[in-house]
C-alpha cells in the first residue's frame, strides 16, 4: 500500500473520529448539536425503543467483534496491517454517526434537579467524565490507540511495534479509567429523561460485558503479568490506600 495514501487514510479516519467524539459530547449533553439524545420525540414509544436498541447493538457488535484477535487475523487478509487500526476507528465512528442520525428521542423525565448548585455540580461531573476519557487515552498513547502512530511509522519506513505492558498514571489505581470516564459522562446529568436513561443503561451493560472479553484477551496476550495486575488493581473503583501495581494496560 502506498505510504502516503496510508497516512492520509489514517489521518482522515482520525479526524472523523475526533469530530464524532466532539459531537458525542454535545449529543449526550444536549447542547450545540442539531440533534441530541433528548430532541423532540418523533414516533411511537415502542418503535423508538426498538430503533435505539438496534443502533446501540450495532455499535456494540462492531466495537467488540472487530477488536477480538480472531477477527483481526481474518481481517488482516483484506486490510493492510498499517491501516488496520485506522479502519477499526473509522468503522466505530461510522457506527456512532448512524446512531446520532437515526436516534429516536423518547421524552419523559425520570429526574430533574432544580437546585442551581447541584445542576452545576452534575454538569461538572459530566465534563470530568469526558475529560477522564481523553486523559486515559493519552496515558496509554492516544495516537497508537487511534491508528495515527501506525500510519506515521509506515510513512517513515519504520517497523511498528505494539506498545509494551505498563500502568501509567490512573492505571495504577484502576484497570479501566477510560470506562469510568464514560460512566460519569453518561450518568451525571441534572435532567435524566427516559431516552437518556435507556442510553445510559444500555451502554453501561455493554461496557461491563465488554470488559470481560477484553480482559480475557489481555490475559491471553500478557499471561501472568496481567493476572497479577488484575489481582492487585480494582477494575473500576480505586481502592483507597491500596498498593499500586507496576504493570498493566488497556484494550479497546
Amino acid at each position: 500500500m502506498n505510504r502516503i495514501a496510508a497516512f492520509v487514510y489514517g489521518a482522515v479516519s482520525y479526524v472523523i473520529f475526533l469530530v464524532t467524539f466532539l459531537y458525542a459530547v454535545g449529543f449526550v449533553g444536549n447542547f450545540i448539536v442539531p440533534k441530541s439524545i433528548d430532541s423532540s420525540p418523533e414516533g411511537p414509544l415502542g418503535q423508538a425503543l426498538l430503533v435505539d436498541a438496534l443502533l446501540l447493538g450495532l455499535f456494540a457488535v462492531q466495537h467488540s467483534v472487530m477488536a477480538r484477535p480472531a477477527f483481526k487475523c481474518w481481517w488482516a487478509r483484506f486490510v493492510p496491517k498499517p491501516v488496520e487500526r485506522s479502519t477499526y476507528v473509522l468503522f466505530a465512528s461510522l457506527a456512532l454517526i448512524a446512531l446520532f442520525a437515526y436516534w429516536q428521542p423518547i421524552g419523559g423525565v425520570v429526574w430533574n434537579v432544580q437546585d442551581p448548585v447541584a445542576r452545576i455540580a452534575l454538569y461538572g461531573l459530566c465534563a470530568f467524565g469526558w475529560g477522564l476519557v481523553l486523559l486515559a487515552t493519552f496515558m496509554i498513547d492516544h495516537f497508537d490507540l487511534f491508528g495515527l502512530r501506525q500510519v506515521w511509522l509506515y510513512l517513515r519506513g519504520k517497523e511498528y511495534r505494539p506498545l509494551g505492558f505498563a500502568t501509567p498514571g490512573l492505571y495504577k489505581l484502576m484497570r479501566h479509567p477510560l470506562y469510568v470516564g464514560f460512566f460519569f459522562a453518561f450518568w451525571a446529568t441534572p435532567t435524566m429523561t427516559a431516552a437518556h436513561l435507556f442510553f445510559a443503561l444500555m451502554t453501561t451493560a455493554y461496557i461491563l460485558i465488554a470488559i470481560r472479553f477484553e480482559e480475557h484477551d489481555l490475559v491471553a496476550e500478557h499471561g501472568m503479568r496481567y493476572v497479577e495486575y488484575r489481582k492487585q488493581v480494582p477494575m473500576l473503583v480505586p481502592r483507597l490506600g491500596g498498593r499500586a501495581s507496576r504493570s498493566g494496560t488497556e484494550s479497546t
